[in-house]
Parts: C-alpha cells; structure tokens; sequence
C-alpha cells in the first residue's frame, strides 16, 4: 500500500465496493454461512475485520466461480475446513494489482502511439 496506514475494520458498504457486492448480499451471507459474523460496534454498524473481508471472497468465489448452490458451499465448508485454513492464512489481497494493471495498460497505449507514429 502506498503510504496508506492498514485498518482493523472496514463499513459494509467498504467491503461490499471490494467485492463488487450489494451490502444485502453481505447481509444475506451472514444469515446463511456461520462462518460469517462480523463484529457490531456500539452504533450497531458492522465492523468487518481482514479475516471476514477473507471469508466474504471465499465464499464469493464459491458461488460465482465455482457455482455452488446456498447449500452446496455451506456443505462445502463444513467438510473441507482445509480450504478455509489454507485461504484464511493468505495475506488479504490489497487492490494493489489494479492499479498494476493500469499503468500496464498506460505503458502499453503509449507504446501503441510510438508505434502509429512510425
């Protein structure tokens, strides 16, 4: 991160951005996967640390790329805790690789315009 100091938690509508969600899937998701309980500060606000924005992309990426059903994810998680070991000790993936590719895609558009103008 650059220059950006690390947050202990993160707004529903924070993780939800992230993930490319609907804060009322996150909600929806904490209804269904136990495994999903964000802490409430005193206001009552969700208040997600890493390890539960960790969890929200384990689960995503069982439902949109894997394509488990509610049911099959769930039963997927009980019977491989393995699988939320190995991605719960993953370093949180920080958003970094964005801006990576942009300047990519810059470097690559100004090679393009070197090359049009030969």
């Amino acid at each position: 991160m650059t220059g950006e100091r690390k947050r202990l938690y993160y707004s529903i509508s924070e993780v939800a951005d992230m993930n490319g969600l609907k804060p009322h899937i996150l909600r929806f998701w904490e209804s269904e996967f136990s495994h999903l309980r964000p802490r409430k500060n005193r206001a009552g606000n969700r208040a997600y640390t890493d390890r539960d924005i960790k969890m929200v992309q384990i689960i995503k990426y069982l439902l949109y790329v894997e394509k488990y059903t509610i049911e099959g994810a769930k039963t997927r998680l009980k019977n491989d805790p393995g699988l939320l070991d190995s991605q719960l000790s993953l370093p949180l993936d920080s958003g970094e690789k964005k801006s990576d590719i942009s300047e990519i895609r810059s470097e690559l558009l100004r090679l393009l315009d070197m090359v049009d103008a030969l």
